[in-house]
C-alpha cells in the first residue's frame, strides 16, 4: 500500500488577497492522486532573533516540525524590491535555526511565484534558489512557474482561471513528484512510494 506524498507549501505574501496563496489552493486542487499539499501560514512566526533560538515559541516548533514532516516542499513568492519578501526569508531563517538543525536539510522543493508584472518573479525566484544552495534543499529546474499579469489569470475570488497557467502547474507538481521519489530512492529515505 503506498502512503500519501505530504507537501507543504508556503506562501510569501500575507495579503489577503494573495496571488500566492491562490497559487497554492490551486496547487492543492490540481495535486496528483496521491498527494496532499498543506499549506503554512508564515505570519503566525515570530521575526527571527538568535537569542531565542535555543529556546523557540510553540508556533516556530509547529512550524519545524511540518518541515520535517513533509516529502517536499512548495514556496510561492511575489517579488518585493527585485528579491523575496523580508516574511518568507524570516520563515527560512527561523526554520534553519540553530545552526546544524535546519527543517530544511534535504528536503525537495518547487518554487512558483505570481505578479501582477510581466516577468512575473523571476529574480525573487532566483534569490530562493540561491538561498536553497546553502539549505541544502532540492528545488526541481523544470517547468518554472512563472506567473505574469496575475490579476488576468485568477478572478476576483482568488481562482486561477488561466488554462496556460493551470497545465504548467500541474506539470510541475508531476515533476516535483518524480523527483521527490527520485531523491528518496537515492538517500534511502521512506517517503511515499
Amino acid at each position: 500500500m503506498s502512503k500519501t506524498l505530504k507537501i507543504l507549501g508556503i506562501a510569501g505574501s500575507l495579503r489577503k488577497g494573495s496571488y500566492n496563496a491562490s497559487a497554492l489552493r490551486a496547487a492543492a486542487e490540481l495535486a496528483p492522486e496521491g498527494v496532499e499539499i498543506e499549506t503554512f501560514d508564515i505570519g503566525r512566526l515570530p521575526l527571527f532573533n538568535q537569542d531565542d533560538e535555543q529556546n523557540p515559541s510553540e508556533v516556530v516548533v509547529e512550524f519545524k516540525q511540518k518541515i520535517r514532516e513533509a516529502d517536499a516542499i512548495i514556496f510561492s513568492t511575489p517579488e518585493y524590491n527585485y528579491s523575496i519578501p523580508g516574511v518568507l526569508k524570516n520563515a527560512i531563517d527561523v526554520a534553519s535555526r540553530p545552526y546544524g538543525h535546519s527543517a530544511w536539510d534535504g528536503k525537495p522543493a518547487l518554487i512558483i511565484g505570481a505578479s501582477t508584472g510581466n516577468i512575473a518573479t523571476a529574480r525573487a525566484q532566483y534569490d530562493l534558489r540561491k538561498m536553497m544552495v546553502f539549505l541544502n534543499m532540492h528545488a526541481i529546474n523544470k517547468p518554472e512557474v512563472m506567473i505574469g499579469v496575475a490579476h488576468e489569470k485568477f478572478d476576483a475570488e482568488g481562482n486561477l482561471t488561466d488554462e496556460a497557467t493551470r497545465k504548467i502547474i500541474g506539470q510541475a507538481l508531476e515533476a516535483l513528484v518524480a523527483w521527490t521519489h527520485k531523491l528518496s530512492a537515492e538517500t534511502g529515505k521512506n517517503a511515499a512510494a
